[in-house]
C-alpha cells in the first residue's frame, strides 16, 4: 500500500484514475467542492472507490468544519457553524457548549457517513492567537487550551457517535502563523516554553485515531524546516513529547509553504516521519511521481491506519433534525 492520499478531479473517477488508483493502491482519498454535487453522486463516487480496492473500510477524507472551510454546502447540506461560535458559548455556559458542540459535529458526521466518507478533517485544536493571520481564526475553538481541548473532545466525540473518525490539527500549532501556510511558509519565534501552551490541545486529545501536521517553521524546534518535514518536530515533539501515537497526515503538499517538487515534498514528509503524504489536486504527473518515489506504508503506518479506521464504527441511530435543533437551543439560551 502507498502511504499517500490523492484528490480526485471531478465528481466521477476518470478511467486513467481508475487504472492508477488500482495499480498504485493508496492508503486512501481526499474530497473537495469539485467532487460534490448530489447526494447520490457522492454516494457513488464513493463506492465506486471503494470498489476498486474491494474495501469497505477505506480511508475517505474531507475538510468539513463548518463555517467558511466547507466542502459540501447548501442547498443540498446543512450550513454548519464556526467553532467561534461554540467558544462565545462556553463564556457564558461552558457544558451547553460543549453539549452543543458534540450534537453539531454528530449532525455533521452523519451527512459524511451517508455519503461514506469515513474521516474528517476536523476539528481544528489550533489556540488562536491575538494578532495572529486569519487563515485560522473563526475556525479556532478558542485562545485559552484547556476550553479548545473540551470542545476539541465534543467534536471528536460527536462524529465517532456518526461513525466518522476525527483529525486533530495542525499539530504542533498553527495559531500563531503570522503568514497564511497555504500562500507561504511561517515562521514562528516563540520559546519552548511559549509554544507549551499550543502543546496543550495536542496533548489532552493525543489519543485521537488521525492528526495532521502544520507547514509551519519553529524556530525553537528546526530553524530550518517545517514541521511536516522536520524529523525533530514529528519524532521528538509531535510523537514525544505531545504523545500522538495515531496515524499522522501530512499537510497539503500543494501548498506555497513548501519548496521543491511534491513528489520531492512527498517523499520528505515521510522520511521525516509523517505515516501519509497528503496531495490534494489530483495531478496526475504529481501522483504518478509521488508514488514512484514513495516506499510502501511499514507496518506501524499500516497498524495505525487500521486503528483509525476501525476507531468510528458507525451505526448510529442519530436523528439528524433533533441533534440540530437540539445544538440550536442550547446556542440560543446562551443569549436570552
Amino acid at each position: 500500500m502507498l502511504p499517500a492520499i490523492f484528490g480526485l478531479s471531478g465528481l466521477t473517477l476518470s478511467a486513467d484514475e481508475r487504472a492508477f488508483f488500482r495499480d498504485a493502491d493508496p492508503a486512501g482519498y481526499i474530497l473537495f467542492g469539485r467532487n460534490v454535487e448530489s447526494r447520490a453522486q457522492l454516494r457513488a463516487l464513493t463506492d465506486a472507490l471503494r470498489a476498486i480496492h474491494g474495501r469497505d473500510r477505506l480511508f475517505i477524507c474531507i475538510d468539513q468544519e463548518g463555517g467558511r472551510v466547507a466542502r459540501m454546502k447548501p442547498p443540498v447540506w446543512p450550513a454548519y457553524p464556526p467553532g467561534e461560535v461554540f467558544d462565545r458559548l462556553y463564556d457564558v455556559a461552558p457544558a451547553s457548549a460543549i453539549e452543543a458542540a458534540r450534537a453539531n459535529a454528530e449532525a455533521l458526521g452523519l451527512d459524511l457517513a451517508e455519503a461514506g466518507i469515513t474521516v474528517d478533517c476536523h476539528p481544528t485544536i489550533d489556540v488562536r492567537q491575538p494578532g495572529a493571520h486569519d487563515v485560522i481564526g473563526d475556525r479556532a475553538l478558542g485562545s485559552e487550551p484547556l476550553r479548545v481541548a473540551a470542545l476539541g473532545r465534543a467534536t471528536l466525540d460527536g462524529l465517532a457517535r456518526a461513525g466518522v473518525a476525527g483529525c486533530i490539527k495542525h499539530m504542533p500549532g498553527h495559531g500563531r502563523a503570522m503568514a497564511d501556510s497555504h500562500k507561504e511558509l511561517p515562521t514562528v519565534t516563540a520559546s519552548g516554553d511559549e509554544l507549551e501552551g499550543d502543546l496543550a490541545p495536542f496533548r489532552a486529545l493525543a489519543g485521537s485515531p488521525v492528526g495532521m501536521t502544520a507547514h509551519v517553521r519553529y524556530t525553537a524546534w528546526d530553524a530550518e524546516n517545517p514541521g511536516t518535514l522536520s524529523p525533530f518536530v514529528i519524532g521528538e515533539v509531535i510523537r514525544r513529547r505531545i504523545g500522538f501515537d495515531g496515524l499522522l497526515l501530512s499537510d497539503d503538499l500543494d501548498m506555497e509553504a513548501l519548496s521543491g517538487s511534491v513528489p520531492e515534498r512527498a517523499e520528505r514528509a515521510i522520511a521525516a516521519g509523517c505515516d501519509l503524504a497528503l496531495n490534494c489536486w489530483a495531478k496526475m504527473t504529481d501522483m504518478t511521481g509521488i508514488a514512484a518515489r514513495l516506499p510502501q506504508l511499514g507496518d506501524a503506518g499500516m497498524a495505525r491506519l487500521e486503528r483509525a479506521l476501525t476507531a468510528a464504527p458507525g451505526g448510529s441511530d442519530g436523528d439528524h433534525a433533533a441533534l440540530l435543533t437540539r445544538r440550536d437551543a442550547l446556542l440560543a439560551a446562551a443569549h436570552a
